[in-house]
Order: C-alpha cells, then sequence, then structure tokens
C-alpha cells in the first residue's frame, strides 16, 4: 500500500477507460484528466492514508442528493485504489436496503400513505443495513450476501440476485443520498417545505416520523463510518434536473416497466427535499470531505475539514 508502488499511467488508463463506457451522448465527462488529478487522486490518496492507520477495514461514506454522480464516482474511487495501492472495495447504496413493496404498503397503511414512496428514512430495513457493515467491518470475517434493490419494478431483487461478498475488503464505499444526515429539532418540523408535506402530511406524522427514524437506527449505522465524503449542489432545484438525467439512462436501457414521467419525478423529489436541504445546510461542517458541483453538474471544489 506505499506510494511507491503507485502506477498513474496503468491508472489514468483504468479510469479512461471507465468513463468512457458510462458516457451518454447528451453530457459527456469534461476534463477528465483535471479532475482525476484534482479531485479523485487526492481522496484516494486520504482514504488509503486512513487504511494505514489500523489493520480493518474502513467504511467510507459518500453522500449527495439524487444524480451528484455517487455511482460513478464510488466506481472510480474503487478502480484507483486498486490500481493505485492495492486495496479491495466493495460498494453498496443505501437504495439496496429499500424496504420490500409489500413491507411499505404495511407501513404506509398502518402510519402515513407517504411511506409507500421509497427514499425517506425509515423505508430501509435497518436491520439488515446495520448487520452488513458490521460484517464488513468485523475482524472475524464471513462470507454473506448484500441485498439489491430494482429501481424499475420498485421492489427488491430475489436473494440469487444479491451481491455476494466473499473476502472481507480492505474499503467499504457506503453511498446513498441520505448518508449522515442528522435530525431536525422539533419545531423545524412545524412547516410545511413544499406542496407535498402542506397537502398529504398535515398533521406532520410523516415528517415527524422519518426525523425520528434519523434520532435513532441510522444514527447508529451513521457512527459507523469512519470518513464521510459530501457532494454538495448548488440548490435544491438542481436535484429535479438531474434526476431527470437519470431517468433518461434508466428509459435507454429500457429497463423495468416503472420509468417515471417528468411530473412524477417533480413530485418524487418532494420527499428528498426537507432532508436534502438540512444536509446542504449541515453537513458541510460535518463531513470529512466536501466536494462542490457547479450548475452545470461538474466537480468545482474540494475541501478537506
Amino acid at each position: 500500500m506505499e506510494d511507491k508502488r503507485f502506477n498513474y499511467r496503468k491508472v489514468k488508463k483504468k479510469y479512461l477507460k471507465f468513463l468512457n463506457s458510462q458516457e451518454v451522448m447528451s453530457e459527456p465527462f469534461r476534463d477528465k484528466l483535471g479532475q482525476l488529478n484534482r479531485f479523485y487522486l487526492p481522496i484516494s490518496k486520504m482514504i488509503k492514508e486512513e487504511c494505514l492507520k489500523k489493520k480493518k477495514t474502513k467504511l467510507i461514506g459518500l453522500s449527495g442528493s439524487q444524480g451528484t454522480g455517487k455511482s460513478t464516482i464510488s466506481n472510480i474511487l474503487k478502480i484507483i485504489l486498486k490500481e493505485a495501492y492495492n486495496l479491495e472495495t466493495t460498494i453498496f447504496s443505501i437504495d439496496d436496503f429499500y424496504k420490500t413493496l409489500h413491507e411499505r404498503k404495511k407501513m404506509s397503511k398502518k402510519i402515513s400513505d407517504l411511506f409507500l414512496t421509497r427514499g425517506v428514512p425509515g423505508t430501509h430495513d435497518t436491520k439488515i443495513l446495520f448487520q452488513s457493515i458490521k460484517n464488513l467491518k468485523n475482524n472475524k470475517f464471513k462470507k454473506f450476501n448484500i441485498p439489491k434493490f430494482d429501481k424499475s419494478i420498485d421492489d427488491r431483487t430475489p436473494k440469487s440476485q444479491w451481491l455476494k461478498v466473499k473476502k472481507k475488503p480492505n474499503i467499504v464505499i457506503f453511498e446513498g443520498w441520505c448518508v449522515g444526515a442528522m435530525a431536525q429539532k422539533k419545531n423545524d418540523l412545524n412547516s410545511p417545505v413544499n406542496k407535498l408535506e402542506k397537502e398529504k402530511d398535515i398533521k406532520k406524522v410523516w415528517r415527524q416520523k422519518v426525523n425520528s427514524e434519523l434520532q435513532k437506527d441510522y444514527k447508529k449505522i451513521f457512527k459507523l463510518i469512519d470518513k464521510l465524503i459530501f457532494l454538495k449542489v448548488p440548490s435544491f432545484k438542481y436535484v429535479f434536473k438531474w434526476r431527470l438525467l437519470q431517468e433518461k439512462k434508466l428509459r435507454i436501457s429500457g429497463k423495468g416497466n416503472k420509468i417515471m414521467t417528468d411530473k412524477q419525478i417533480e413530485n418524487f423529489v418532494m420527499y428528498y427535499e426537507r432532508i436534502t436541504k438540512h444536509m446542504l445546510k449541515t453537513l458541510p461542517r460535518k463531513a470529512d470531505t466536501v466536494i462542490s458541483i457547479d450548475e452545470k453538474h461538474r466537480l468545482k471544489s474540494i475541501k478537506f475539514n
């Protein structure tokens, strides 16, 4: 894991190959080598140095709202950590731990109709999530499977399709839109932040339950994170714009039968608005690394706290 093993040419080749495989004609990656040198290599070095502190699996949280490029960035870091430092990385998303459609239907009847829609804290299976992270960090590692969630059908996949973790990794990248989020103060929940809360959460039952989840199980899970990286968007309005791009990729791939229309996406992102705005206020101070993303969807600056 020493720097002398760093092969820049090899890293660059694998990095460019991956980016080329991910590009869509409507939004090609810009300044590829500049971003490699200014962002990805320094972050990878930070993670490598964290690994050198103790010989145990490190959990790296990668947090950012929808459409910020968490999956792409996770895979880039995995490539660099392997090629530059010979570190094995496992990636998983908090999205893969969504409760099943059946479980969310039960929640919607028992607590609030709004829990039928996946996304907010309370719609994840925190027991499986917590145990998966503990398994990955445990010194006495035993192979196990991580769930997979298919957004195109809005449900968990069969166990035969789950991610098989057969070997203890050096690093786990845990990515998700609400990773590292903190609960709000009770008084901050009084006023609705959008049309959804105003019309469908009149008694504040939904947002109070979501906040309560952040105070309990999610807080316990996020405490396991060794280093938190936060992708900071200019403002919430760009979440909708970039979510449209994500859905466009799904349409192009032809996967699933629950691809959303633009109007459905507009409604969908309202579920994420309260927590996303709160994270934009709080995580720039809390996160170990903050990457700012500009209006054109490009990495703008990086700050190590």
